[in-house]
């Protein structure tokens, strides 16, 4: 199956080169040199993924990753060359999926762009049962979440965070173990993360966020019986 990109990034030798990559690996492109582009081509075409760069003229890319996630729920990997721990933060906050910082090598975006991918088409635990907590229910075939009955808009980071620890209800997860889990081991950011996380989860989860709880000192468990 051909995937779709937007790619947005206003140096042109760095979009040459990263559009380059990606259509060796039978992706359709999409570019955009500025985030008012961007937005235009993303109101106009389906796009799988976006791979949106932080410092743009007209707009930049925190309101761009602001705009398209409020809504959509397609995966966004954020690249810019500020490494600071608040600027990933924010990021994550906006609903970013994933973060490089530059300079990056285009092989290693396209291998995360295809696993992000791989994550969001459910080939990682997929489940045809439908499973029911209370008011909260997720059916791993469809990727649905609704909460009494209302669906519940998730990233793909939000899904999968979701999954993981419902998947080891009972169970104290540490911050740790779910950073490996769900970012993976070369992940460099820190334990926050998962913390920025759990509280947009359990925001969009409403009063059946109550399902995921916090052990002090320790990490989250799923509680079926809160």
């Amino acid at each position: 199956m051909k995937r779709s990109i937007l790619l947005v990034e206003d140096d042109a030798l760095m979009r040459e080169f990263i559009t380059d990559y990606f259509r060796k690996e039978q992706w359709e492109v999409h570019e955009a040199e500025n985030g008012r582009i961007a937005l235009e081509i993303f109101e106009q075409t389906a796009v799988d993924l976006v791979v949106l760069d932080i410092m743009m003229p007209e707009m930049d890319g925190w309101s761009v990753c602001r705009r398209i996630r409020g809504k959509s729920d397609v995966p966004i990997i954020i690249m810019t060359a500020r490494a600071e721990d608040d600027d990933q933060l924010l990021g994550f906050e906006l609903g970013a999926d994933e973060y490089v910082t530059k300079p990056l090598s285009p092989r290693v975006l396209v291998a995360r762009a295809t696993a992000l991918m791989k994550r969001k088409e459910g080939t990682v635990g997929r489940d045809s049962e439908t499973q029911v907590f209370g008011g909260l229910s997720i059916n791993r075939e469809s990727h649905v979440v609704t909460v009494m009955g209302e669906l519940v808009n998730l990233t793909p980071k939000e899904y999968e965070l979701l999954i993981f620890l419902v998947k080891h209800a009972g169970k104290v997860l540490s911050r740790e173990v779910m950073l490996d889990a769900i970012w993976g081991y070369d992940y460099l950011g820190d334990s926050r993360t998962v913390d920025t996380h759990i509280k947009k989860l359990r925001a969009k989860l409403g009063d059946e966020g109550r399902y995921i709880a916090t052990v002090i000192r320790s990490g989250y468990k799923f509680d079926t019986s809160p």
